[in-house]
């Protein structure tokens, strides 16, 4: 069966491909991790190896405030010294480069350029140039992560928290225009230190994606009672951009921001948490964004998708189903003529809270649930947008939060607006 799938390209633009046309497949990727290079626990060979062993097809390794693109020494004490030990079996020497600075044992961390060679394959896996640029509004911890850049960003100033985050994705933006180098950035973790509302996260340019899923253990993904989850920021936000602020949608993104390589306690950030699934021709980065840009990928935390089709008539997707695992999918949207009216939280004090506003229900709503292997939903013509969210009910193995069952996150739909 032949299915003319609508990715929304821009607020007035439309692409369309006809996916039997073209040798289309999923690629599996990470584009938050750390390392040594910053405050990873891990060699970035290690790391990478890690993840090529399991299954990735693309790997960006997002360091803060740094690139891996110089010499640096560090002392075997920051790794400790059965990481090192570990390095040392997995690659050896010469590889492996020590020296003696005053006393201190010094280790080379090695460039990736260099670690490049050993891992890449055309077509089976890809390492992707990354930054994690981090700045911070008074206590607000604002993070952005800059895929495939050429050069480093420095972490942004400003006078609140939208000048920040505006002032740091200009910056990805005009490096992108000034070298011709297809690029983007990504709002990290909005939960994390409960830096970023939804309020804010809907005012900003030149940005298309943010994390709805990421691994760490403090990133608070699923809120509480006076903070929105990162759904439901999305829902809003996607809701007011498309239907009062005439932007275009933000796309979901899920990520490890793995740090710790060795330990097993849970209040650790492992990798094998999040990911996303991008679907394109081939595996590239000129590829893979443009996938991404046009929404062609989705987000999970466990779940695998064999098909998603975002047409005309609505979505349907195909679930990789495993033994004894009971899938639900909710088709979430808001529809036109929805209650527009939000109400500020307060303290017990009566001060005014800096968290996300009290929106109606009618504001992501579940438009349908389907339990089963597939799942379809038809627009009725006054949706603004549909996305579908896709529930297991297993229990990840490697949580980052008590209870956490596995999902997967398709990219909104965009219909109409008001």
């Amino acid at each position: 069966m032949r299915f003319l799938v609508i990715l929304f390209v821009s607020y007035t633009t439309l692409y369309s491909a006809t996916a039997a046309d073209q040798d289309l497949r999923w690629w599996k990727g990470n584009l938050h991790t750390h390392s040594l290079w910053s405050d990873g626990d891990d060699y970035p060979e290690m790391i990478v190896d890690w993840y090529k062993q399991h299954g990735y097809d693309f790997l960006a390794l997002s360091d803060h405030n740094i690139l891996a693109d110089h010499e640096r020494w560090i002392g075997v004490v920051k790794s400790g010294e059965a990481a090192f030990a570990k390095y040392l079996a997995r690659f050896g020497k010469p590889w492996v480069e020590e020296r003696d600075t005053d006393g201190v044992r010094e280790v080379r961390l090695k460039m990736l350029s260099e670690f490049r060679v050993p891992f890449e394959e055309p077509g089976r896996f890809l390492l992707i140039r990354s930054e994690e640029i981090t700045g911070r509004y008074l206590t607000a911890p604002i993070h952005i992560n800059a895929t495939n850049l050429v050069e480093k960003i420095e972490p942004q100033s400003g006078g609140g928290i939208v000048e920040v985050m505006q002032k740091t994705l200009d910056a990805v933006a005009a490096q992108r225009k000034r070298t011709g180098v297809p690029m983007f950035a990504h709002i990290n973790h909005p939960n994390f230190g409960w830096a970023i509302t939804a309020e804010e996260l809907m005012q900003v340019e030149n940005d298309r994606f943010f994390e709805v899923y990421n691994g760490h253990p403090m990133v608070h993904n699923e809120g509480d009672l006076k903070h929105a989850s990162t759904d439901r920021v999305w829902d809003i936000v996607l809701t007011e951009r498309l239907a009062e602020l005439g932007k275009e949608p933000l796309f979901g993104m899920g990520c490890d921001d793995s740090h710790n390589y060795h330990s097993e306690p849970k209040k650790q950030s492992h990798p094998g948490r999040g990911w996303i699934m991008v679907r394109a021709a081939s595996l590239n980065v000129e590829a893979l964004i443009a996938a991404m840009e046009a929404g062609d990928f989705y987000a999970s935390s466990g779940v695998t998708l064999s098909e998603v089709v975002r047409a005309k008539e609505g979505i349907s997707i195909t679930i990789e189903s495993e033994p004894n695992v009971v899938y639900t999918t909710e088709f979430i949207g808001t529809r036109k003529g929805y209650e527009r009216s939000s109400e500020q939280l307060f303290g017990e004090n009566g001060q005014t809270l800096r968290v996300t506003r009290r929106y109606s229900d009618e504001i992501g709503a579940v438009l349908a649930t389907v339990h089963g292997n597939s799942a379809s939903y038809t627009l009725k013509g006054d949706e603004i947008y549909v996305r579908a969210k896709v529930s297991s009910n297993r229990l990840k193995k490697d949580p980052y939060c008590e209870g956490e069952l596995e999902h997967a996150w398709t990219q909104p739909l965009v219909t109409g607006v008001r």
